[in-house]
């Protein structure tokens, strides 16, 4: 999967062959290559690698792509192209990598790592949903490429991204009820008291945000969703009915109390189903700051919890 065969970190010496190598075993770049002086990045000419045809639609364009393996915990390597037809790997956790030049055809896409005389490696393409493309090389393993929207491909740094995004290890939760959820575990820390699980985000914030999910045996989920938006007693209450995350035609019920102009930032949310003989229950207790970062970053940690709810 990690086609990682040397080090990004080379020579302006190395740094020139290595790149006319890779790319002149494509076949159809343009003669020059210009190498700058560089301790940490391989550049190249905008105008360098030059196709006699470019692909009418291309799988890849100019940018950068994190590669992972379906299921995988950590999403941490990269793919940077220059153009529809070359560019380079990164590891984010050591800098590593190497040139690659690619052929972009009906369904697949061709490789050549490293250089001219190795042999090409097939992506066949299985399927391309908001951007995300789903497929294989050889070894059959079921790998995506997914589009990393704010990354400068001129100018990335695999480590210093990773480090600077946080590192994402996602991973399972699966509770003896019959549900499931995925959650990043380099931001969430998940704690156990009796019947009740707690998602209790660990990252930069204001005051707590949690999400705290429970069976409840005895009240239907109205019910319960009603009596804790009545506890609130905020009159900028906000109750809704929709589709249940991770189900079909499942009623879910929402109240939600926003956060005020003025306070703490507090805000509450609770969201529930009917479930077996009883309701299955999500409570989040959130603060806002000041920081939209921050602010969105706790948001998308806690969201990522409901939305990925399974069932058994």
């Amino acid at each position: 999967m990690k086609k990682n065969l040397m080090a990004k970190t080379i020579s302006v010496f190395a740094a020139a062959v290595l790149t006319m190598g890779a790319l002149a075993g494509c076949g159809k770049v343009a003669d020059e290559v210009h190498a700058a002086e560089i301790t940490d990045t391989v550049i190249i000419d905008e105008d360098v690698a030059k196709a006699d045809t470019i692909p009418t639609e291309s799988f890849f364009t100019k940018g950068v792509y994190v590669n992972y393996a379906e299921g995988a915990v950590t999403r941490d390597y990269f793919y940077v192209f220059y153009n529809e037809i070359a560019g380079y790997t990164e590891d984010g956790n050591n800098g590593m990598g190497v040139p690659f030049c690619c052929e972009q055809e009906a369904g697949k896409v061709v490789f050549t790592f490293g250089g001219e005389g190795e042999e090409p490696q097939v992506f066949t393409v299985e399927s391309v949903e908001y951007g995300v493309m789903k497929g294989h090389f050889d070894d059959g393993i079921t790998l995506y490429f997914e589009p990393v929207f704010d990354a400068d491909h001129e100018n990335f740094d695999a480590v210093a991204f990773v480090d600077q995004h946080g590192r994402v290890d996602y991973q399972q939760y699966d509770d003896p009820n019959g549900w499931s959820v995925t959650y990043n575990a380099a931001y969430i820390n998940v704690m156990q008291q009796d019947d009740e699980v707690f998602f209790v985000y660990s990252g930069d914030g204001a005051g707590t945000n949690v999400i705290e999910a429970y069976y409840e045996p005895v009240f239907g989920a109205k019910d319960v969703v009603d009596a804790t938006a009545k506890s609130w007693g905020g009159e900028n209450t906000i109750q809704t009915e929709s589709t249940f995350p991770g189900t079909d035609n499942v009623t879910g019920y929402w109240a939600i109390l926003p956060s005020g102009d003025e306070g703490s930032g507090l805000y509450e949310t609770i969201i529930a189903r009917d479930y077996k003989n009883g309701c299955l229950v999500f409570e989040t207790t959130g603060h806002n700051t000041d920081d939209d970062e921050l602010d969105m970053q706790v948001s998308d940690n806690l969201a990522m919890i409901i939305d990925s709810i399974t069932f058994c």
